[in-house]
């Protein structure tokens, strides 16, 4: 599924999907759960999770300077902090939007 339109709105992210439903996200959801090595953390081949130190969220980590496609499979978010390496999927929104909802 593809998204047709996709809006900051406030402080969520709205995603409108090509099968006419509609998701809207807390941005500070989708920055607490930023996908990206530094912040999920990433595997080596034996299974062991690496994570760089927690960091506290600063000013802007919870606002959305811009977003930008990448391919047919997801949006990169750049936030106003300057994060800017989490790739997020069109399933991982849709699944992050049911769970934030209860839908899950």
């Amino acid at each position: 599924m593809q998204p047709v339109d996709m809006q900051v709105v406030g402080a969520e992210l709205a995603v409108k999907w090509s099968d006419g439903s509609e998701d809207f996200v807390a941005l500070e959801t989708l920055r607490r759960f930023c996908p990206c090595a530094a912040c999920l953390g990433e595997k080596d081949i034996f299974g062991k999770t690496y994570r760089a130190p927690e960091r506290a969220y600063g000013v802007g980590a919870f606002e959305v300077a811009r977003f930008l496609p990448v391919g047919g499979y997801a949006v990169q978010l750049v936030w106003r902090d300057g994060h800017n390496t989490g790739l997020y999927t069109w399933e991982w929104i849709r699944r992050v939007a049911a769970a934030s909802t209860g839908k899950a």
